[in-house]
């Protein structure tokens, strides 16, 4: 009975942070939306702020998913302790991944647009590699569904080797954006 009233409480607590992670990014679009259209010429260096600040919150939570699978792997199935991180990786997908990749790629695909036109290989090379990152958060997202359903069949050394794909792929992205060699 005490578990059950605490996944209730599990339950709900996660939906009230659901709905206040909706509410803070409806007014992160809305706050845009207004500065977009009453003030465009300062609109620039906010994008790009915004820009930056979504692809950190996206690699954060990158890099911290394969790490919690990892871990996960070794809890057995059914216990509190793998209950737990069914939560936590539910939480860190749709809570920060999900929307950090939305937020990241809208205002990316604008900066590319707006500033670059999108002209130039390194930016072709970048937008290849953000699939590529993509790719990876997808593979990650299936993962969750698969741990919450406790049908994980990999290994803690194969979520140690992936967890390794995004910062390999931050590294080059990083390198192709300051750098730009072509």
């Amino acid at each position: 009975m005490a578990q059950s009233n605490n996944r209730g409480k599990a339950v709900s607590s996660t939906g009230q942070a659901m709905v206040r992670m909706t509410i803070g990014i409806v007014v992160l679009v809305v706050l845009t939306a207004l500065l977009f259209f009453v003030a465009p010429e300062g609109f620039y260096p906010w994008a790009k702020a915004i820009h930056i600040l979504a692809v950190i919150s996206w690699m954060a939570g990158m890099l911290y998913l394969p790490r919690l699978f990892v871990y996960h792997v070794d809890a057995e199935k059914g216990s509190v302790q793998s209950e737990t991180f069914k939560v936590m990786e539910r939480r860190l997908l749709r809570g920060i991944i999900n929307p950090a990749m939305i937020v990241t790629w809208v205002f990316g695909l604008w900066l590319a647009w707006k500033i670059f036109g999108f002209q130039g290989g390194w930016l072709h090379a970048k937008i290849g590699l953000v699939l590529l990152l993509s790719a990876v958060h997808g593979y990650l997202a299936g993962a969750v569904r698969k741990f919450a359903e406790d049908r994980n069949e990999k290994p803690a050394r194969h979520w140690r080797i992936v967890n390794e794909i995004p910062t390999l792929l931050m590294i080059a992205i990083v390198i192709l954006v300051v750098v730009k060699p072509f």
